[in-house]
């Protein structure tokens, strides 16, 4: 696949890059709104799952499910949300969302109309704790 010139995610991330290979990058969105908010991105433009093959499908899940796991244990949310959208950033690519009863529009998705404003950040020590048990993880 190639690199479509005006897709956002064609470029390097302006987020910090948690963890990368060839076809797959994890990135710390870590909107002060949702902390620990991840993103798995396809590296080669691509526009939907099906356009995978079977085996980087497999992959490209067990990413998300390490990422996930990562989340879960380390944040201990109340709900993670898994979402792939691409309707206006057409790029294959996967949001990993901790969700906190308390946060800005729980119980309703992060892109609906917000109920409360409730910021808070990940500590440097909680963020390096989680670049580096992605890390760990994904390169056993």
């Amino acid at each position: 696949m190639t690199k479509e010139k005006d897709c956002v995610l064609c470029l390097p991330s302006k987020y910090p890059t948690m963890w990368s290979n060839s076809d797959f990058r994890v990135v710390l969105i870590n909107d002060h709104s949702y902390p620990g908010y991840c993103r798995v991105e396809s590296i080669p433009h691509i526009k939907e799952m099906t356009d995978l093959s079977n085996s980087k499908r497999h992959e490209l899940m067990e990413i998300i499910f390490v990422v996930e796991s990562v989340l879960r244990e380390n944040l201990i949310p109340d709900k993670i949300n898994l979402a792939t959208l691409g309707n206006i950033t057409p790029h294959l690519h996967w949001h990993i969302i901790p969700r906190y009863k308390h946060d800005n529009h729980f119980p309703e998705s992060i892109w609906s109309n917000s109920k409360r404003t409730k910021k808070k950040e990940l500590s440097e020590s909680e963020i390096l704790t989680l670049i580096t048990l992605v890390q760990k993880k994904l390169s056993n």
